[in-house]
């Protein structure tokens, strides 16, 4: 395949209708960043409070 077809592919993928579950994929990456970034906020707490003190 030549570049040029490689791109009208890519494009094409690109501007098509999205996947049913797209929008719950979204709500899960979403939701997984959340309680990632509320569990460094705890382990920090939990270091704090029995190592470093």
């Amino acid at each position: 395949m030549s570049k040029q077809t490689d791109n009208k592919h890519d494009l094409e993928a690109l501007f098509t209708n999205p996947e049913p579950w797209e929008a719950w994929e979204s709500k899960l990456v979403g939701g997984s960043i959340i309680i990632a970034v509320l569990s460094l906020a705890v382990l920090g707490i939990l270091i704090n409070f029995f190592l470093l003190k």
